[in-house]
């Protein structure tokens, strides 16, 4: 199982702070994607949202999720 982590707006889309996905081996992090609502899975993939995997930021093209993976979902911020 990997966990799916929803910082800032990406939390209000989701309804909830995380997500836990099966998995039985590692999975493109596209195929992931494809198992949520569609309005999630679309605003994750967006190009301003960075990812976190097990801490460390991450760049999602190509992804492998593991079965032990924490994905932080990383919405641009603004400020002012």
């Amino acid at each position: 199982m990997a966990r799916l982590v929803f910082l800032g707006r990406l939390e209000d889309i989701a309804g909830v702070p995380d997500l836990t996905v099966p998995l039985h081996a590692p999975t493109a992090l596209a195929d992931v994607l494809t198992t949520l609502p569609p309005a999630l899975s679309e605003a994750l993939a967006g190009p301003k949202v960075r990812l976190a995997r097990n801490g460390e930021l991450v760049a999602a093209n190509g992804l492998m999720v593991n079965e032990a993976d924490e994905l932080a979902f990383l919405p641009p911020v603004s400020g002012g």
